[in-house]
């Protein structure tokens, strides 16, 4: 009978220690999607930008160009 209880214990020690690491394997693989995800979102927030910056110069072009037109 002590023998079971000792094999039991094992397991459950066992179980304990699988499921632990288990956790933390997943903490950092959560950690490190989210880390990629955000320097995805940042490359896109400078698209952004970049491409706001460039539609207003290119309005300011078009009415130079107007402006030189009716000359």
């Amino acid at each position: 009978m002590t023998e079971s209880i000792l094999v039991a214990g094992i397991g459950i020690v066992g179980s304990g220690i699988g499921a632990f690491a288990g956790i933390v394997v997943n903490s950092k693989m959560t950690n490190y999607r989210l880390e990629q995800l955000e320097k995805k979102v940042e490359k896109h927030n400078n698209v952004i930008e970049r491409i706001t910056t460039a539609e207003e110069k290119i309005k300011v072009i078009n009415y130079r160009l107007k402006d030189l037109e009716e000359r």
